[in-house]
């Protein structure tokens, strides 16, 4: 589900998926770390509200 989910991106709007990772390229593994943990975070959350 999750590969679906990451293909619709470059699929519907490939010139701005194409723009992101450029974007994604000048930050520094400070705020990438940030941003993985963060998702992990919201992710693990997400799971537990969600399961029953």
């Amino acid at each position: 589900m999750v590969l679906v989910i990451e293909g619709l991106f470059p699929l519907i709007a490939p010139a701005a998926w194409r723009k992101l990772f450029t974007q994604l390229m000048q930050l520094n593994d400070g705020q990438i770390r940030s941003f993985a943990i963060s998702s992990i975070l919201l992710g693990l959350l997400g799971i537990w509200l969600l399961a029953p």
